[in-house]
C-alpha cells in the first residue's frame, strides 16, 4: 500500500489551547539557533573546566588557567577567545597581563545550577 493512500490510523488531532499557549512562550528559532551555540560552547571539557576555575577563583591570567587546569597555554587562549567572543568570559589588562572572570552574574548562575543538577542526580 502506498503510503500516500494509507489508511489514517490516528485522527487529526487540533491544536488545542495549551498547545498554542505553549507556543507563544517557548523561544524562537532564532532563540533556539543561540542557545544551541552557547552550550556548544559550554560542552567543551577545557572550556568547563577553565569556567569552574573562574567561578571558584573570579579572576585569573592565562598562566594561572594553565596551571589550574593543566592544559597548554595555546589551549586556552584558544578556549578563552572563543569564550571572550561569545561574552561568556570578559577580560582587563593590567600591564603586559590579561585577567579573565566570568563575564556576568548570569553564567554564574548557569555554572552553578549545572554543577547542583549533576550532583543531584
Amino acid at each position: 500500500m502506498d503510503v500516500a493512500t494509507a489508511p489514517d490510523i490516528h485522527p487529526p488531532m487540533e491544536f488545542d489551547e495549551a498547545g498554542a499557549e505553549t507556543r507563544d512562550r517557548i523561544v524562537t528559532a532564532e532563540e533556539a539557533t543561540q542557545l544551541a551555540e552557547l552550550f556548544r560552547l559550554l560542552g567543551d571539557p577545557t572550556r568547563a573546566q577553565l569556567l569552574y576555575a573562574l567561578l571558584e577563583a573570579g579572576e585569573l591570567c592565562v598562566y594561572d588557567l594553565t596551571e589550574t587546569v593543566e592544559v597548554s597555554d595555546t589551549a586556552v587562549s584558544h578556549a578563552l577567545r572563543l569564550l571572550r567572543t561569545a561574552g561568556i568570559v570578559a577580560s582587563r589588562r593590567a600591564g603586559r597581563m590579561i585577567y579573565y572572570r566570568l563575564a556576568d552574574v548570569h553564567v554564574r548562575m548557569l555554572l552553578d545550577l549545572s554543577r547542583e543538577h549533576l550532583r543531584h542526580g
